[in-house]
């Protein structure tokens, strides 16, 4: 099982995007500091996530989110 999941920063206008096999530890890595790419962002609340059965469309999914249009989508939920 692979999640898709959308992180946004609490005081920053910053929204990660990322693909794990295990969220739960993803998300306290993001939020202590653990990753290099967000630790300048965090604390994180998770603003979406989806599973899927395998990585391909896990990845596709990913991809989509990080475009533009993807992006939109993001910023709209609260």
């Amino acid at each position: 099982m692979y999640t898709v999941y959308a992180i946004k920063s609490k005081t920053r206008n910053y929204i990660y995007v990322g693909l794990t096999s295990n969220l739960n530890e993803r998300l306290h890595r993001h939020n202590s500091g653990y990753e290099k790419t967000t630790r300048a962002y965090a604390p994180f609340n998770l603003i979406f996530f989806e599973n899927f059965l395998s990585r391909v469309e896990a990845r596709a999914k990913e991809k989509y989110l990080k475009s533009g249009v993807g992006k939109e989508f993001l910023k709209k939920i609260k």
